[in-house]
């Protein structure tokens, strides 16, 4: 296939369609018609000997070619998008852009909301998304576009992904206020002794805090694991379990309950958090933008309030 001989908004075109699943969506995100779309599909499938997607109900799905195409399609459009904001520049006041930042259910409950609040005082047009993240395509997903940007713990990477450290917390309990064995302090011997609730995704496995505990020879009994920090919060406030968690994540899921949050009796680790992006961002305005409102978002806000 001769580029020169292509359309390339073809491909513009084409990535819409994928990423909205047909071509009314397509159209609307385009602002073009549906004819429009319609037959900028037909040219691309000509073009490439292969009908890209075919129908399913109302959604429209892609063949095995086009799956094949959509990873360097994005890859090639953003590399566009990076080399004209370069020329253009950013101007976050009249900027018209949507960012998606991946992340886990604990690091949104404590970053989204700043996060929000400052994107809409320094950029009104600008919206921003919590996209959920799988951690095994973290690096196809910042190469591709899927996500602008991440915030997660720190994670073993290609070289082709940036990393920036933005906080260290050490860990916490957190249990009901009246609890019989937790009063401002509890002591190993009773922290042991204790039912405990984790956030996590996986369905069993040690966290961090077992690690610690296990190289003095202690275990805790962990008796339920819960994928949301509001749903182990609430569990805590309604029973005896208690929660061991960085102390960032706590004082923010805390606002809505009355807890204790109290210092763990053992040397825990510390749970550190970082921004992610990838190398062809690096030099993006737009995404060099929004990676200092990440930055000056964690440095300014009150981790102990809402």
């Amino acid at each position: 296939m001769n580029i020169s001989r292509t359309d390339l908004n073809l491909f513009v075109v084409f990535e819409a369609i994928y990423s909205q699943g047909g071509v009314t969506r397509a159209a609307e995100t385009l602002h073009l018609t549906q004819p429009t779309i319609s037959h900028a599909l037909g040219r691309l499938r000509e073009r490439v000997g292969d009908p890209l997607f075919v129908r399913h109900g109302q959604r429209l799905v892609p063949t095995p070619l086009a799956q094949k195409m959509i990873g360097p399609t994005r890859e090639a459009l953003k590399l566009f998008e990076t080399t004209l904001g370069e020329l253009d520049g950013f101007d976050p006041k009249t900027a018209e852009m949507h960012f998606a930042i991946g992340m886990r259910s604990l690091m949104e409950n404590s970053f989204f909301l700043p996060l929000v609040m400052l994107l809409k005082s320094e950029a009104p047009k600008v919206t921003v998304s919590s996209s959920p993240m799988d951690r095994r395509r973290i690096d196809g997903d910042l190469s591709a576009g899927e996500i602008n940007a991440a915030i997660d713990v720190f994670l073993p990477l290609s070289p082709d992904i940036r990393r920036e450290h933005l906080i260290s917390t050490p860990s916490v309990v957190v249990a009901r206020r009246g609890h019989p064995l937790v009063n401002g302090e509890v002591s190993l011997e009773d922290y042991l002794s204790l039912d405990h609730i984790i956030v996590t995704s996986r369905s069993q496995g040690m966290g961090p805090e077992d690690v610690a505990l296990s190289r003095d020879g202690d275990a805790r009994r962990i008796v339920a694991r819960v994928q949301q920090i509001n749903t182990a919060m609430r569990a805590v406030a309604a029973s005896d379990m208690v929660l061991t968690m960085a102390e960032v994540f706590a004082h923010r899921a805390n606002v809505w309950f009355d807890n204790q949050i109290v210092p763990v009796p053992f040397e825990a680790p510390r749970v550190d958090a970082y921004l992610y992006w990838h190398s062809n961002a690096d030099a993006d305005p737009a995404n060099k933008w929004l990676r200092n409102m990440v930055k000056t978002c964690v440095a300014e806000t009150d981790w102990t309030g809402p």
